[in-house]
């Protein structure tokens, strides 16, 4: 026997509970994650459910407050601080109205403390939450909020996008005003396609080799 249906069987009524996840959308810059997060909000609050939307304080693109997409769309979106508890937000706003789904942009940007938080809105509060953000830097290291995250998701979903070469692109390359592949630097630095270029690993380490 299943055990879905051993669950749904002898507990009925907290099934639904248990189906409460943590899930990390990944990728390299420019596949669509913001896109992505904009629709799953959208096909929520089409179904009259309400959401959630964060995004760390750090990315002020669009002056904040707002997850945008390369294809024009946005919306607005409440900011995370670095030292905020989003437990504690998500319980007290749940508390006041019930919340369908939490969505989290940019979630590299994340501490793992705020990571651990997320499991315990899925685990105690029984809504799923769903995070979309870079997997590594421009130096091919893990992001805090990545590492956390990959750690600790139920579910990994990776996001597809294509080098210039049309291979899979696994890779963020931040590059100057000369074009040029950047090799040190401050792990954060917010910008778009003008700094940062995703590409696959052979075109990364040929980009620093040359840089």
């Amino acid at each position: 026997m299943a055990w879905g249906f051993l669950v749904a069987t002898v507990f009925p009524i907290s099934y639904r509970w248990v189906m409460a996840k943590v899930y990390f959308y990944y990728s390299a810059m420019n596949a669509g994650k913001s896109t992505m997060l904009l629709q799953a909000n959208h096909n929520y609050q089409e179904r009259g459910m309400r959401t959630l939307v964060f995004v760390p304080e750090i990315d002020t693109r669009g002056g904040g407050g707002r997850v945008q997409s390369r294809i024009g769309i946005e919306a607005a979106a409440l900011v995370l601080k670095c030292d905020e508890n989003i437990l504690h937000h998500v319980r007290a706003s749940h508390a006041a109205q019930p919340v369908a789904c939490v969505l989290i942009d940019e979630a590299q940007f994340l501490t793992r403390e705020q990571v651990e938080q997320l499991t315990d809105i899925a685990d105690e509060l029984h809504i799923p939450v769903l995070c979309y953000g870079l997997r590594t830097d421009f130096q091919a290291q893990l992001f805090p909020g990545s590492a956390a995250l990959l750690a600790l998701a139920d579910k990994l979903v990776e996001l597809k996008t294509i080098c210039h070469c049309s291979r899979k692109a696994t890779m963020n390359l931040r590059i100057g005003p000369d074009g040029r592949a950047v090799k040190v630097g401050a792990q954060i630095e917010i910008g778009g396609e003008d700094r940062y270029v995703a590409v696959c690993r052979r075109h990364f380490k040929e980009a620093l080799r040359s840089g």
